[in-house]
């Protein structure tokens, strides 16, 4: 049910595979890659695995910005179905230009009541506020409630974090300094990481060898939920999908609680980034 016509907007870094889209109105701007043999669409014609057998080949992508013409066309077709209202959460102003592009495209617009906010997230980070945001809208939660309190309330209250199997591509990327991936490289360290306040990436832990990943990751995801009653749980992974099954068996035994339970898989753009090997979870706080 939608009797609001509300649309949800958001772009391919929310990390939300078909099966987590299916059946609701959730419409998505693919970001853009830039390889040597041409400029592709994220989640359209490119994925994270081509990316990694990029890096692999030694090719370093580059990521880009949607095109204008891909958001109006996505918010023409939005309008085109029917709905009058958008609610978009696009990935962290502190990485991306999107969040601007799309705002200001929004504000245009006579003929949709567009609100975009700034998710200062990625990944699941972002899929999560959409997902709860349309459990919300289906369970009847008004408009006006949803854009000026509740979206915000989400936002602040979403937790995600990553591991990273090498430190490499975030410093070719000009992301972090040569030393700390020197560092990280020579002792086996596996850095953790989340967004930091302004959105940017920032480093939260570090542990020795892969082993110890999944039990840091229920580690941060508990001191972030702390005493809260009421959560959703999210996993990700790019290029990890059995270590994610291990891993979401081992949340849901920490913290069996939960409403909601999300699977993603990584996105081509955060991939260029941080490549493959990588294990994410993450914890919303309802309460």
């Amino acid at each position: 049910m939608n009797p609001q016509k509300i649309a949800l907007l958001t772009d391919s870094c929310a990390d939300l595979p078909t099966g987590l889209r299916q059946d609701k109105p959730i419409f998505v701007v693919p970001l853009r890659i830039l390889c040597q043999d041409g400029e592709y669409a994220d989640g359209v014609d490119l994925f994270a695995e081509d990316v990694y057998r990029r890096l692999a080949a030694g090719e370093l992508p580059r990521t880009s910005l949607p095109t204008g013409g891909s958001i109006t066309e996505t918010l023409d077709r939005i309008a085109a179905e029917g709905y009058e209202k958008v609610l978009a959460v696009m990935l962290s102003s502190g990485l991306s230009g999107t969040y601007n592009m799309v705002r200001i495209q929004g504000e245009a617009r006579k003929d949709l009541e567009v609100v975009v906010f700034d998710s200062v997230s990625g990944s699941l980070g972002m899929g999560a506020v959409l997902l709860q945001a349309w459990a919300d809208i289906q369970g009847g939660m008004a408009w006006e409630t949803l854009i000026h309190s509740r979206v915000p309330q989400l936002i602040d209250s979403t937790f995600p974090f990553f591991s990273v199997d090498t430190l490499e591509y975030l410093q070719k990327g000009g992301r972090i300094g040569k030393i700390t991936a020197l560092a990280g490289t020579m002792l086996n360290i596996k850095p953790l990481i989340t967004f930091s306040k302004d959105g940017q990436l920032q480093s939260v832990a570090k542990v020795r060898g892969r082993k110890a990943v999944q039990d840091k990751l229920i580690d941060l995801v508990g001191r972030s939920l702390g005493s809260h009653k009421r959560y959703n749980l999210a996993v990700a992974n790019g290029g990890a999908p059995e270590e994610m099954a291990v891993l979401a068996e081992k949340m849901k035994a920490a913290f069996p609680n939960y409403d909601h339970f999300w699977a993603g898989v990584m996105d081509a753009t955060l991939s260029v980034y941080i490549g493959s090997g990588v294990l994410g979870a993450g914890v919303q706080v309802l309460d």
